[in-house]
């Protein structure tokens, strides 16, 4: 694929992260192959989560494709951003396309990067996953890799006060060994992936040069403030709600009229 303005970003991106004095913390980033395809799965918790997980790609001189909502691509200016980028736009109505898009790019050597979570993790915990990672990457046959990012949910996540710039942050990305799937039971090798990334999540969580007692941005089960995964699944149910409420009384609107 011919990228003009993905490598231009990148080198932008990394200028104004070092001056605003953001750090990094880094492991296994020599599991991203530097020539073939690869699905790159990775956790959840913010909005910019897609900006500083391709960065983990770069030691081996690759850039990533993102899956991301079809939202993203709607946006005057994100959206021609998005698709110079060569991301896959993601309708939820008709997921079936962007999984074949997805398919292909990985067979034609490219790195997808997909959050199988689908949405963010208030919990901050690994939530159940789809299927749709292992599944593509048994049909493309390519390596499935997990990964985590942390530190992310302080730029900018759900239910909390945005900072995006960041002064003094630290981002931490740690990829997992590839993991071998066959897609013959999508179930059993999700729970496998899963297990991957949770133990990655304990790594960036423990090895952060912040505790995570008494903060709103860590795990209950860390002494953080975050919902446990259970109240987490409550508020997206209702949030799901009010989503679908909404949408229900715009149509009854547009009927109406």
């Amino acid at each position: 694929m011919r990228d003009i303005t993905y490598p231009v970003v990148i080198v932008t991106a990394k200028t104004l992260f070092k001056a605003l004095g953001m750090r990094f913390q880094t492991s296994g980033t020599e599991h991203i192959p530097t020539t073939g395809g690869a699905i790159l799965a990775a956790n959840h918790i913010g909005y910019v989560d897609f900006v500083f997980d391709g960065l983990a790609a770069q030691p081996s001189n690759r850039l990533v494709r993102f899956m991301a909502k079809k939202e993203a691509f709607d946006h005057a200016v994100g959206g021609p951003l998005m698709r110079s980028f060569h991301h896959i736009e993601v309708d939820r109505d008709a997921g079936e396309s962007s999984y074949r898009k997805a398919v292909e790019y990985a067979r034609s050597g490219e790195i997808v990067g997909i959050f199988p979570e689908a949405t963010i993790s208030r919990s901050f915990e690994i939530k159940d996953l789809k299927t749709g990672a292992v599944r593509m990457a048994a049909e493309a046959g390519v390596p499935l890799i997990p990964m985590v990012t942390w530190g992310t949910q302080l730029l900018k996540t759900k239910d909390h006060e945005s900072d995006l710039w960041g002064r003094g942050k630290t981002i931490a990305l740690h990829v997992g060994a590839p993991l071998d799937v066959t897609g013959e039971d999508p179930v059993a090798e999700t729970a496998r992936l899963r297990d991957a990334m949770s133990t990655l999540l304990d790594r960036a969580i423990t090895e952060y040069p912040l505790s995570p007692e008494g903060q709103w941005w860590a795990p209950a089960r860390y002494g953080g403030l975050a919902p446990t995964p259970e109240e987490a699944a409550r508020l997206d149910a209702e949030e799901k709600a009010a989503k679908a409420a909404r949408r229900a009384a715009r149509q009854a609107e547009r009927d109406a009229s």
